[in-house]
């Protein structure tokens, strides 16, 4: 008996503490981003280069480019590197072009001699640019405003090199779509909150700014530049820090990409974002690894102490608390970030995100990264 309930305190002390931390990541990282009071959007004064690359892309430009080039904005440009497609891509480019005259086109050719990832696309991109604030976003991306780009530009101060916005995804029926757009805003909630709160760490390239001038002085994607994927958030773990980043996430700002379709499309896409989580600065990733580990602590936890009724009174009560808490800031993150329809299945996709992700991170440990692959 003694050893019964000595077994079970120590299992009840992890449950308290996984809670604890749990509370902590919720009540000053996820709610930071509610809180959060963007300052006036000023007058456009800085001119700004929109990059865009795409590959057999054809029918995406075509329906979402116009968005882009039709922003509310005096001074822009907007570039498409146009990497190696085989499609009629280059074609829909050239009768925007003759529409839009701030559309610039950088053709690549394909050869078969060099093969090549987005990051060399990216750098086409950022080479030809003729502004300093440079704007990302991918050719399956939507802006969800004309504001778009006039309210990411003027969060551009003296000091600012970093802008973090929100791309979410298009809603769909079905519950994979659920549950990828719960997963997008849920690492919204994480990158947004710890930018935040001054440790910026990542940022989404499907909306996302920094200067051009900082990418030559840091010499670009410098040690990143053989590693498929983070021409986005391994460039912002290099070089963001408190001083010189902010975050924009105003419904205005947000953009919206095309869903994954099927579940393996999706796993698929998600291993090549993860590739790039073992780069991160210890200390980024001990937070990243630390709230999903004590969530699954927490969740086995209860379950254990529940089933032997031990102290359940407390069990629950931590529970509940946990619940409660966890509720509201889904509820209000759902608001602030324009995502509808997915708070009832969150404590579901609470509970197994943290299965999925570690598994998709375990593959990717004991797979081989593809060499020279866009994306």
């Amino acid at each position: 008996m003694f050893h019964d309930n000595l077994y079970l305190l120590i299992v009840f002390s992890l449950f308290s503490i996984a809670g604890i931390i749990q509370l902590f990541y919720y009540l000053y990282y996820y709610l930071a981003v509610i809180q959060y009071k963007h300052p006036e959007v000023k007058s456009a004064k800085k001119p700004v280069s929109v990059i865009i690359c795409a590959r057999d892309e054809a029918e995406n430009l075509a329906e979402f480019l116009p968005s882009v080039l039709k922003q509310d904005y005096p001074d822009y440009e907007v570039i498409v590197v146009n990497d190696c497609s085989e499609d009629n891509s280059y074609d829909i480019l050239c009768n925007f072009q003759e529409q839009y005259p701030h559309l610039r086109i950088s053709n690549v050719k394909k050869d078969s001699k060099f093969t090549h990832t987005k990051k060399f696309a990216q750098f086409i991109g950022i080479k030809a640019a003729k502004n300093d604030i440079l704007l990302f976003t991918d050719a399956d991306c939507q802006p969800e405003s004309d504001k778009w780009l006039k309210t990411i530009a003027s969060r551009f101060e003296k000091n600012i090199d970093f802008v973090l916005g929100y791309g979410g995804y298009f809603k769909r029926k079905g519950l994979l779509n659920r549950y990828i757009r719960y997963d997008s805003m849920t690492i919204a909630l994480q990158y947004l909150g710890m930018a935040i709160r001054g440790i910026p760490y990542m940022g989404v390239g499907r909306n996302l700014a920094y200067k051009r001038s900082l990418f030559f002085e840091r010499k670009g994607f410098g040690t990143f530049s053989h590693v498929v994927s983070g021409d986005d958030d391994l460039f912002v773990n290099s070089n963001a820090d408190r001083n010189n980043t902010t975050a924009e996430f105003r419904r205005e700002a947000h953009t919206r990409s095309v869903p994954s379709a099927s579940f393996g499309e999706w796993i698929k896409q998600k291993k090549r974002h993860m590739i790039t989580a073992r780069y991160y600065n210890p200390g980024d990733k001990f937070r990243l690894i630390t709230e999903p580990f004590t969530r699954v602590l927490f969740y086995v936890s209860f379950i254990m102490l529940l089933s032997d009724l031990f102290l359940w009174h407390y069990v629950v009560a931590i529970f509940g608390l946990r619940l409660i808490i966890q509720t509201i800031v889904i509820s209000l993150t759902q608001k602030r970030l324009n995502e509808k329809g997915i708070e009832i299945f969150s404590l579901f996709f609470d509970i197994f995100s943290p299965v999925i992700n570690s598994a998709i991170y375990i593959s990717n440990i004991f797979t081989r990264q593809a060499k020279n692959t866009w994306k």
